[in-house]
C-alpha cells in the first residue's frame, strides 16, 4: 500500500482500530453466544449473521493494520510551503477549458473530489505534487490527458 497519511490519519486509524479489536469484537462474540443458545448453528440465521459480522470486522482490523504499518507518515511542519504537496491549497486553470478551480491536496483518507479534495495520489494530485504557481503541468488520467496552470498557492 504505502500511503501517504499525516499523523492526524494515522491517529484516527488506531482509534478504529483499538475500537474494532475491543468493543466491537466483544459485541460480536456476545451476539453469537445469544444465538448459539438458540440452537442448532447448522441453521441458525442470527447465528451465521454473527459469524459473518465476526470476518467482516476482523477483515476491516487487518486492512487498518496493513494501512497503520505500510503508510508513510507526513510531517506537515516540515513541509515547504512554496510548492504543492498535503494540504496545500492552490487556484489552478484547466487550459483546454479556461476554467478555474480552487483544490486542496489531501491524503487519501480525507479525499472528497466534489468539495475538491484531491488525493495527493490521483493521477492529479501526482501532477500538481511538488510544483509552484507558474508551472504548467500535464496531466495523464485514464483515457483523457489534459493541461493544468497553476496560478496561485494559497494559506
Amino acid at each position: 500500500m504505502n500511503n501517504q497519511l499525516t499523523i492526524e490519519n494515522i491517529k484516527k486509524l488506531q482509534d478504529e482500530l483499538d475500537y474494532r479489536m475491543t468493543v466491537k469484537r466483544a459485541e460480536i462474540a456476545k451476539e453469537k453466544m445469544i444465538a448459539a443458545a438458540h440452537g442448532d448453528r447448522s441453521e441458525n440465521a442470527e447465528y451465521k449473521a454473527a459469524c459473518a459480522e465476526y470476518r467482516e470486522n476482523d477483515n476491516r482490523i487487518q486492512y487498518l493494520l496493513t494501512m497503520i504499518s505500510t503508510a508513510t507518515v507526513i510531517d506537515e511542519s516540515s513541509l515547504d510551503k512554496s510548492v504543492l504537496g498535503i494540504n496545500s491549497k492552490a487556484k489552478i486553470k484547466f487550459i483546454e477549458d479556461d476554467f478555474e478551480d480552487i483544490i486542496t491536496l489531501v491524503t487519501t483518507m480525507d479525499m472528497d473530489p466534489e468539495n475538491m479534495l484531491i488525493s495527493i495520489e490521483s493521477d492529479l494530485g501526482r501532477a500538481l505534487s511538488g510544483k509552484r504557481a507558474g508551472d504548467i503541468v500535464k496531466v495523464n488520467a485514464p483515457g483523457d490527458n489534459y493541461t493544468i496552470e497553476i496560478i496561485e498557492i494559497m494559506d
